[in-house]
Order: C-alpha cells, then sequence, then structure tokens
C-alpha cells in the first residue's frame, strides 16, 4: 500500500544521453574551478599522479570536488528534465 503512494512521487530521470555527459562535465569542471578558488589547504594529502599541475589540488581536494560536481550535476540534469528542456 505504501509503495504505490512512493511510486507516484518519484520524478521522472531521462535516459543517458550525451547531452547529459556533456552537462555532467560541465558541471564536474565548474565545481574543480569552484574548489581551486575556495579550497584552503588545496594540496593537503597525496597528490595526484597525473595531473596535478593542471587541477592544483591534492588527491583528497580532487574528490571531493568530484563529488560536488556530480552533486550539482545530477540537480541540473533533474532539474533541466522536469521543466522539460531534456
Amino acid at each position: 500500500m505504501f509503495t504505490s503512494t512512493l511510486l507516484a512521487v518519484v520524478s521522472r530521470s531521462p535516459d543517458w544521453t550525451p547531452s547529459i555527459g556533456l552537462i555532467m562535465i560541465a558541471c564536474n569542471i565548474v565545481a574543480i574551478l569552484i574548489a581551486r578558488l575556495t579550497v584552503k589547504y588545496p594540496n593537503v594529502g597525496p597528490s595526484l599522479p597525473v595531473i596535478s599541475d593542471v587541477a592544483g589540488l591534492s588527491l583528497p581536494a580532487f574528490i571531493g570536488a568530484a563529488c560536488l560536481g556530480h552533486v550539482l550535476g545530477a540537480g541540473v540534469i533533474l532539474g533541466l528534465t522536469n521543466t522539460g528542456t531534456l
């Protein structure tokens, strides 16, 4: 009985398309730029093995920025889907 009510509340989620992938990439880039500007100690901890000079962040800071980027990306994708843009 509770399951039918819960299923009625669930929003529509889109199928994966390249435009959704580009939105997620853009949100991750924005989050990494935000992290470069706002993290107080960006080089504390182990460094990134390949792109440490490009990102300017340590591994923990980069993972945190990527997490923020995915949260932003999920919000943007769901918001654009609910407005009918995607």
